[in-house]
């Protein structure tokens, strides 16, 4: 292995066995995980050490603690491991013969809405393919495809992404779901004025759509004062059905999960949602990965949304 002159020749190995040990406690347990010697891990440890001309770990006594410098460079070195990841699933892919597979990753919204339409499709003409499906938050989903381990990836995003290329699928709006019985569900559309007398159930504001609906809140001046939080509009959406309070989620995460005890109605002032897809940058298309986004986007024309702007004012 070969490095500019004045940089420390550090070997792939000595990488795993410190990424081993920031995640265990023990030089024991990383042997473990590692499967090899103690010794061999306690003396990479100290190789290591001596070519960074740094101190990684500080012993308490039986146990090992990293230092401020060891969690920084195990920032910068945790993408190599998800590369490799993506290389051995790869690989043992091709030795199984399943080159004809194709890896999947949405978060909730689209996870449970479109991405299951669209899968139907891709594989009821293709009997022979098989896909590797998952759900996860949404920087789960942008690292799966940036390291390799998913072909695509789908979510509900605003931010411009470098990591990844992303393009959009579908511009929609946030909804507002109210009691059918409510006075509410009788008007054409739903303004923050109109819900903010009314129990709401929001979104938590680390979340992107939590601070979209929080913004068109205050931008009418309404009070946004959530009666119960949660993470995932999902879980808004069912928890409105039980009367718990009114809500206003993602179109998609409304018809999938919204019950004839909920009435969907436009949300005001309008909060555009993009559905966007993620590949990997630098990497050129498989036949089967176009075939699936010409899935996609099918599923996604047929859909049955509120995906035209709400009327202003």
């Amino acid at each position: 292995m070969t490095t500019e002159p004045g940089l420390p020749d550090v070997s792939l190995r000595l990488l795993e066995i410190f990424a081993a040990m920031m995640r265990c406690a023990t030089t024991v347990e990383a042997a473990e995980q590692l499967r090899v010697s103690q010794p061999a891990v306690s003396a990479g440890l100290r190789q290591l050490e001596t070519q960074l001309g740094l101190t990684l770990f500080e012993r308490t006594g039986r146990r090992l603690q990293p230092t401020a410098e060891a969690k920084s460079l195990y920032e910068e070195i945790r993408p190599v491991f998800g590369l490799m990841r993506g290389f051995s699933q790869r690989a043992r892919d091709m030795k199984l013969g399943m080159a004809g597979r194709l890896k999947v990753i949405a978060t909730p919204p689209l996870g449970y809405s479109v991405a299951p339409v669209a899968l139907r499709r891709f594989l009821d003409a293709r009997p022979d393919v098989s896909v590797a499906f998952d759900v996860r938050r949404l920087e789960q989903v942008k690292d799966a495809v940036q390291s390799g381990q998913a072909d695509i990836g789908l979510a509900i995003d605003h931010d411009r992404q470098t990591a990844v290329n992303s393009d959009v699928l579908q511009r929609a709006h946030m909804v507002a779901l109210v009691p059918r019985e409510s006075p509410l569900a009788q008007k054409p559309h739903l303004t923050a004025l109109d819900l903010q007398s009314e129990p709401l159930v929001g979104l938590e504001m680390g979340s992107n759509l939590g601070q979209l609906v929080r913004k068109a809140y205050e931008q009418v001046g309404a009070t946004y004062a959530p009666r119960i939080e949660v993470r995932y509009c999902a879980t808004a959406t069912v928890l409105a059905a039980q009367h718990l309070g009114v809500t206003v989620v993602d179109p998609y995460s409304a018809t999938t999960h919204a019950t004839d005890a909920l009435v969907c109605k436009p949300f005001l002032p309008a909060c555009e949602v993009k559905a966007v897809m993620y590949t990997r940058r630098g990497v050129p298309y498989s036949g089967l990965l176009h075939s699936f986004m010409s899935d996609l986007r099918a599923a996604f024309a047929d859909s049955d949304l509120l995906i035209a702007e709400p009327p202003r004012g």
